[in-house]
């Protein structure tokens, strides 16, 4: 039925996130759309080697729309807030998560993205 599995992440671009502060929102947003991933999706995904892309929008305008076009297509999809207590004022958006899912229908929404 299904092949490959990966889960996307994806960075704003334009807030200049430090290395360290776009690793723990890439972390956040690994987790949070995992937990919103079907049960098989997750099994195959970890099975597979749990493959992950990182990519970067340019703003929150980008990443609201693939947040849409991602649930469109019923895909598991999160949104990062920070907490505000570093780099960036409280709830900031920073990122977004998608999946794991089947890499068919995440490349719909993410293959035109740059990789981070």
């Amino acid at each position: 039925m299904h092949g490959e599995y990966k889960q996307c992440i994806v960075i704003r671009e334009d807030l200049k996130l430090s290395r360290g502060k776009a690793a723990v929102q890439a972390a956040h947003a690994s987790v949070l759309s995992y937990e919103l991933a079907a049960i098989r999706d997750r099994k195959k995904w970890k099975e597979q080697g749990q493959k992950k892309v990182a990519l970067k929008v340019n703003n929150l305008e980008e990443l609201y729309k693939l947040e849409k076009e991602a649930k469109k297509l019923g895909l598991p999809v999160a949104i990062v807030e920070d907490a505000g207590l570093t780099e960036i004022p409280p709830g900031t958006v920073t990122a977004i998560g998608i999946g794991p899912a089947d890499a068919e229908t995440m490349d719909k929404v993410t293959k035109h993205l740059e990789l981070l």
